[in-house]
């Protein structure tokens, strides 16, 4: 408004008229050349009050969204109410149990690795849900090497772990040959004896250990309620399960290393011609030979070749 005052004092009062539609009361007696002239004032005046209300406005449109204001509000984007904060390293998802890292809520203390190189779960086993099916079928071999077992010919071997199974292949090495060589293993027998070689270097037999996939490739398995499942022998290469080296076996009631030692003894002892036995009788120790793994048959589940004593505890032959 203080706009318009001053225009309206600036602009000449000479002549002016009023706008048509309006009378002064007094007749106008202004000739031709004097009504252009007013004319003329008119229109310059309505020019002059409409750049007054631009002005006007524009000015009272700064007071309300200073600019400085209305490019923060462009440049800043708020963030989703749904969205998660920034995580802290020592809270992102633990590696499977698996890789021998403790489980989310699981104190390191409760998933301390077993001489298998592999975490186990309370009594032994581990959970399915952390075994890898499959993998790429490409084997990492152990470094370790040890002195000869036993009293016979030493057979050399060397054990190779399937990359991405999680397992260790120098622990690994390390349970194996602490089965061979138990007093109750196939070193008892005087004929037999073993010895742990690093990769690269010649040997008699290998030890595989393989995602279930990868077993049954190897295995050529193809009956239906042993795929996935089982292990065996394949020329001179002992193929165990990484699911049965981590979960152990329904039908044995044990550790999970015992069941292991059951593995290694079962297919070693068919790398050194040994043949399937059967049980003896019910409420007897299964053979390390038996098939445990299809059912006892009233016999116990057993790991080992001989007892304590020993014994070797033998079965029937299976024809």
């Amino acid at each position: 408004m203080n706009t318009f005052v001053k225009i309206m004092k600036i602009l000449p009062n000479k002549g002016f008229t009023m706008p048509a539609g309006h009378s002064t009361g007094r007749r106008s007696a202004l000739g031709p050349r004097a009504k252009r002239r007013a004319e003329r004032r008119r229109r310059l005046r309505r020019t002059v009050l409409g750049s007054a209300a631009v002005v006007a406005l524009s000015a009272t449109a700064y007071a309300i969204v200073p600019l400085d204001d209305a490019a923060s509000v462009s440049d800043s984007v708020a963030a989703p109410a749904s969205a998660s904060p920034d995580r802290d390293p020592a809270a992102a998802p633990s590696p499977p149990a698996s890789s021998g890292a403790p489980a989310p809520g699981q104190s390191s203390a409760a998933a301390s690795p077993d001489p298998g190189g592999a975490t186990s779960k309370p009594g032994g086993g581990s959970s399915a849900s952390t075994v890898p099916q499959s993998g790429p079928g490409v084997f990492a071999a152990s470094s370790r090497s040890g002195q000869p077992q036993g009293k016979g010919a030493a057979r050399r071997w060397r054990i190779e772990v399937e990359e991405g199974s999680g397992v260790d292949p120098d622990a690994a090495a390390q349970s194996v040959e602490a089965i061979l060589g138990d007093p109750r293993g196939w070193t008892k027998d005087p004929a037999y004896g073993f010895q742990l070689v690093g990769g690269g270097q010649p040997v008699d037999f290998t030890v595989k250990i393989a995602t279930p996939k990868t077993t049954d490739r190897l295995c050529e398995v193809v009956t239906p309620e042993l795929i996935g499942e089982t292990n065996c022998r394949a020329g001179h290469t002992v193929v165990v399960n990484l699911k049965r080296w981590l979960e152990g076996s329904p039908q044995f009631k044990g550790a999970v290393e015992e069941y292991r030692a059951l593995i290694v003894n079962h297919e070693v002892g068919h790398e050194i011609g040994r043949d399937h036995e059967t049980c003896p009788g019910p409420g007897k120790r299964a053979p390390a030979m038996m098939q445990q793994i299809k059912g006892l048959l009233g016999c116990e589940a057993n790991a080992w070749p001989f007892d304590g004593n020993g014994t070797y505890l033998s079965g029937p032959p299976v024809p």
